[in-house]
């Protein structure tokens, strides 16, 4: 049930396998919202729409879901379920949205935690390919108070961890941007306890016809014009129109998930399947 009703060469390589082999890897392609690129460059042009939207990410969300973002968040959280002393890595998370309303979480079923040593930020890590979003959280958690966040700038597919080191394993509106989505969900698997929760919110796939149809009116031809009205940036947000339909639907990427090692996988649609909660246990 829903809830709250982004060659010449030819010839030479062919005759040498080894050849085309390294040439066909140093060319590998990707799509970058409707866009074939390099793998490579899809990395540098994720990194520069979030250069480009981390100052106003709250106005870009509010533009991707007229503002309901904020009520999925909240809902996502809540079945996150913060454990205290649990240790919190938060993917693509750099502006704090999740970290934050995690920690506030905790400090509602521990208020004396407030001022003490075992302040629940401490037990958060937030990973983000994006020095822009990092420095733009920076700034909310100082403002907040939250001084014990480690922020590390680090690829979703490379984590800079070692291995069974995390108990819940966050990741909002960013497995989408990644190149090799499968790689990501590998990685979250690696870094987890045994025991360890995945959980990752993300857009999704409308199932109703007559819904996806108003929908994507909506996305393609809203979203974009306004995003250049008010930031100044077209093609941010064009990307990020296209990239949900890019993203795999809810039944496919949640065998993805499984692929990756997760037991007990789920999900659960948000708002007619504008969003999903996906979720899954390291056992």
């Amino acid at each position: 049930m829903s809830r709250f009703g982004l060659v010449s060469k030819d010839i030479l390589i062919s005759t040498r396998p080894s050849i085309r082999a390294l040439y066909q890897s140093r060319h590998k392609t990707t799509h970058f919202g409707y866009q074939d690129v390099s793998e490579e460059e899809k990395s540098e042009k994720v990194r520069e729409v979030f250069a480009s939207v981390a100052a106003k990410y709250d106005l870009m969300n509010d533009l991707m879901s007229g503002g309901v973002h904020r009520l999925w968040k909240d809902y996502f959280v809540k079945q996150v379920a913060p454990v205290p002393q649990a240790k919190l890595l938060d993917v693509a998370g750099g502006t704090g949205d999740i970290s934050f309303r995690y920690i506030q979480r905790l400090l509602y079923q521990q208020p004396q935690h407030k001022e003490s040593e075992s302040h629940p930020s401490k037990q958060v890590t937030i990973c983000d390919l994006s020095e822009s979003m990092l420095a733009e959280g920076r700034k909310r958690a100082k403002k907040l108070g939250y001084t014990g966040i480690s922020w590390v700038c680090g690829d979703a597919e490379q984590l800079p961890f070692p291995e069974h080191c995390f108990d819940c394993y966050t990741i909002a509106y960013g497995i989408r941007n990644v190149v090799h989505v499968q790689k990501a969900l590998n990685e979250a698997y690696r870094v987890l306890k045994p025991g360890g929760r995945f959980m990752c919110l993300e857009f999704s796939q409308v199932p109703n016809p007559v819904l996806r149809w108003f929908y994507d009116q909506y996305s393609f031809n809203v979203i974009p014009p306004v995003g250049h009205v008010v930031t100044g940036d077209w093609h941010s947000y064009q990307y990020l129109v296209e990239s949900i339909r890019k993203f795999p639907d809810q039944k496919t990427f949640a065998l993805m998930i499984e692929d990756a090692g997760f037991r007990r996988v789920r999900y659960e649609d948000l708002t007619f399947g504008i969003t999903a909660i996906h979720s899954g246990y390291k056992l």
